[in-house]
This record gives structure tokens, sequence and C-alpha cells, in this order.
């Protein structure tokens, strides 16, 4: 059975974590970059603790196994990873419906990730739904962006309701912003 909840302990940082690592870039074949996506950034266990007290982010758990995760990011945190301090950045030169993004309530994906044998069961936008669920409420928007090359991650973003707002390079990589609203 898998559950979809909040970060409550440590150990489920741990298993944030454990997943992140075998699914970054560097750490992944390229033709599993190319099929099945990869992650850009990487987060120390002590960033992950800081996003986790300034927000819990959402796990998806088979048993007490932590198989997908969708991170919690406020503005709050912004500095305190260069990546994540750039995409915060390029969002604040962002306008949309004529309003810029930098005084707009929004919060970031820091990053989602599922584990490669529970890919193809909808598990992403599980987690995304019970994003919205839960943090819809407190925010107008919720914003993430997408390697440019990874084609995987970005269609599963777009089936679910973002829409592109500008495409950046920073962290020396090329990435489509992408803003889903929640008040449609």
């Amino acid at each position: 059975m898998i559950t979809i909840k909040f970060v409550s302990d440590e150990v489920e940082l741990e298993g944030i974590k454990q997943l992140q690592v075998l699914n970054l870039h560097q750490n992944v074949t390229q033709s599993d970059a190319l099929l099945e996506g990869y992650l850009s950034a990487e987060y120390s266990l002590s960033f992950l603790t800081e996003m986790h007290h300034a927000h819990p982010s959402i796990i998806a758990k088979h048993g007490d196994k932590v198989i997908g995760y969708a991170l919690v990011s406020l503005k709050s945190i912004r500095h305190n990873h260069a990546l994540l301090a750039e995409l915060f950045d390029s969002i604040d030169q962002v306008s949309f419906n004529g309003d810029s993004l930098k005084n707009a309530n929004y919060v970031v994906v820091g990053q989602l990730c599922v584990a490669k044998d529970f890919r193809g069961m909808g598990i992403s936008r599980i987690l995304y739904n019970y994003f919205k669920e839960n943090l819809s409420s407190k925010f107008q928007y919720c914003i993430t962006d997408v390697a440019t090359n990874n084609l995987r991650s970005l269609n599963a973003h777009l089936s679910i309701g973002f829409i592109v707002i500008t495409s950046q390079v920073y962290g020396g990589i090329n990435w489509n912003v992408v803003l889903w609203d929640w008040n449609k």
C-alpha cells in the first residue's frame, strides 16, 4: 500500500536523501536520463532539514520506504542553496497575467522524484494533487523548473496543469520555469 503524507521525522528526510542520490543526473545512465528523467539539484540532509522546518515536504511511502517526494520550498529558505536561489531569482523577474511574480504568493516545488520501480503508476500526479489540496489555500501559484532536455519531466508537469512561463539559464543548465495557477 502506498501512503501520501507530509514528512514527519528525520528517518523520512533520510529516505528522501537516499532516493535523491540514486536519481541525480550524474548517477543515472544517459539512456535512463532521457527515458526516465533525472534530478539536477543535490540537497544536503541539513538543507532538507532546514526546508522541513520552514514547511514539511510531501512523501509517498510503500511500507516504511520513501518511494517518492515533492519538496516544499518557501521564499524564506531561498538563499541557502545556490541553484534554488537562482530559481527564485528567475521567478521574481517574470510577470504572469500582468503581475510581477516577485510580489505574488507562490510556493516552489524544490524537487519531485519517484523511485524507478514505482514510475508509471501516477504517483507524481498524486503527489502534486496532495500538494494542491494542502497548500492552495495558502498560495496562489505552484512553480518549479524543469531542465529543457528532461522531456519526461516536462511532459508530466504539463499534463498536471503547469504551463511554461519562461525559459532561463542558471547553474549552467537551460530551464523551463513552469507555473500551476491554483486560481483556476
